[in-house]
């Protein structure tokens, strides 16, 4: 409901009808004094996307507290005093994905250090070893002999776990294109054209990031972290697939019913994941290991959640549930497991 003036005039501003009432009887749009201030224009967003006067609240206790629930309403028309559940969608998403992105991307320097711990030891707390602690200290990890610098340095090498990252399984033979087209020509090679765009593309990778594996390593990451969001929305008329699939008897539960109660699910699952980031941002900056425990009750919860969501929807005995449920959450993880793979896929290419 807008804040705004009635008009004192009846005609509407949109189609020209006269209006009996507060709103046009043909277009339905409200009979209000155009201007409007900044805060109003602000108040008018967030309210339309939140419907802030209450609807918002109601459906938010009733989508926790209620599982499945809200997905019966809406199948049974009952969806005026609800919040529509695409929007609500939308919104719940684009908050989760703000602070998803603010709180989760990595760094080369974050990746250099996950190698280069050694008996307890950062790279620079080593470095700064005077002789004879240096000796000391290799000579713990070289069976009582001390190693010189260069002698240590390879040995890091050797341990850390991003020396050597190749791309597609095997290091490039060939130095560049030129190199590979001309052995393409020749006939040495006769590789088809997956073979030749996956060699293209692992030339290119290795002349970009040489020396660099820790760079290679967070582009990759980073890039398929900023697929996440597309992997959801696709995975969701994949999800309502599988449930009609599951409950394919069950007439009565057309495709956007199953849709209807995927997406509630999955707003369900935005707001426990941002629940868990929170939980784990405390713990790290109060140094509370024990909140680890919550965000382990955190996933069980969602789990439950999912369980009691298809007995209250699907109404169906526990055994049949609990079968489905199985049948579902397995699918589900290998659902999620392919778009990922493939997704890495996207993400290589992209780099």
């Amino acid at each position: 409901m807008s804040h705004l003036s009635q008009r004192k005039e009846k005609n509407c501003l949109n189609c020209g009808t006269m209006v009996i009432g507060k709103y046009c009887h043909n277009c339905g749009q409200q009979n209000i004094e155009p201007k409007e201030s900044l805060w109003q224009l602000v108040s008018h967003f967030f309210n339309d996307i939140t419907h802030f006067d209450g609807k918002f609240f109601s459906t938010l206790k009733d989508l926790l507290f209620k599982p499945g629930f809200l997905s019966k309403e809406y199948v049974k028309g009952r969806r005026a005093s609800y919040l529509n559940p695409v929007r609500m969608y939308i919104f719940t998403s684009f908050i989760f994905f703000l602070i998803f992105f603010s709180v989760f991307h990595l760094t080369d320097s974050e990746m250099k250090n996950k190698g280069f711990i050694i008996n307890g030891k950062t790279e620079q707390a080593i470095n700064s070893m005077s002789p004879e602690e240096f000796n000391n200290f290799t000579k713990v990890l070289n069976g009582g002999t001390p190693m010189s610098r260069e002698e240590f340095s390879r040995y890091k090498d050797s341990l850390n776990p991003l020396n050597g990252v190749t791309v597609f399984g095997q290091k490039s033979l060939y130095n560049n294109r030129v190199q590979y087209d001309s052995a393409l020509k020749s006939g040495t090679v006769n590789d088809g054209w997956i073979k030749r765009n996956l060699t293209y593309k692992s030339i290119a990778i290795n002349n970009k990031y040489h020396n660099q594996p820790a760079k290679l390593v967070t582009d990759f990451l980073n890039s398929l972290l900023h697929h996440f969001p597309q992997i959801l929305f696709i995975s969701l008329p994949l999800v309502a697939l599988l449930l009609k699939l599951l409950y394919i008897r069950h007439k009565q539960f057309y495709y956007v019913a199953h849709a209807i109660f995927s997406l509630h699910f999955y707003i369900f699952v935005f707001i426990a994941m941002l629940l868990t980031i929170c939980i784990s941002r405390v713990e790290h900056v109060l140094k509370w290991d024990w909140l680890g425990y919550i965000n382990g009750l955190v996933v069980i919860t969602i789990i439950f959640y999912l369980y009691k969501a298809m007995r209250n929807f699907y109404q169906q005995r526990r055994a049949k549930t609990v079968l489905k449920f199985s049948i579902f959450s397995l699918s589900f993880l290998l659902l999620i497991v392919l778009l990922f793979t493939f997704f890495a896929f996207v993400s290589i290419f992209q780099i």
